[in-house]
């Protein structure tokens, strides 16, 4: 069983080591939580929270993370994505596919490396803090069920590490739940 420890990270470790604790307190806690009613909104704050926490364990810019969730397909309109549980900032409650670095990932259904926010065409600012973001989609049976969302208030916050271990943890998601 895991605690509230989970989410503890000790200093000094690499980026890699960090995720990699994820992937495995996120086996976990995910175990056996399968149904979309009872238990897809606890694996969603979960790893929200343990992603959050790890990613602030490091040095910056991971440490200037300030949003870290998801967005679950809206399943009355399945061509938009509805707020679903983060750590962060209030933010957008709904974003359709195409739209913004969320909806663009979701459509693509490829993940969305931005270093720089104001860059990416059509970015939706829920919090002007942020400078970059990472989305990766969370597929199952071909299909965009959720996406994972990370925004950080420094430039170039995200690199092919996170890219890995995201899509990692997407993976893992996929697997372990019901959507």
């Amino acid at each position: 069983m895991h605690h509230a420890e989970a989410s503890n990270f000790a200093s000094g470790l690499t980026k890699k080591d960090v995720y990699a604790q994820v992937v495995e307190h996120s086996r976990g806690l995910f175990d056996g939580q399968r149904n979309w009613r009872q238990n897809l909104s606890s694996n969603l704050s979960n790893a929200s929270s343990l992603i959050y926490h790890a990613l602030h364990s490091l040095p910056s810019p991971s440490s200037a993370v300030n949003w870290c969730g998801f967005y679950v397909l809206d399943p009355t309109t399945p061509s938009q994505l509805l707020l679903g549980p983060f750590q962060g900032h209030v933010a957008c409650q709904t974003i359709g596919f195409g739209r913004g670095v969320c909806g663009t990932a979701a459509s693509a259904q490829t993940t969305q490396l931005v270093k720089d926010v104001e860059a990416f065409p059509g970015h939706i600012a829920c919090d002007a803090a942020s400078k970059s973001e990472i989305v990766v989609p969370i597929i199952q049976k071909g299909k965009v069920v959720a996406i994972i969302d990370i925004d950080c208030a420094e430039l170039n916050g995200f690199d092919e590490d996170d890219k890995e271990a995201l899509e990692t943890i997407a993976a893992l998601l996929a697997e372990s739940c019901d959507f």
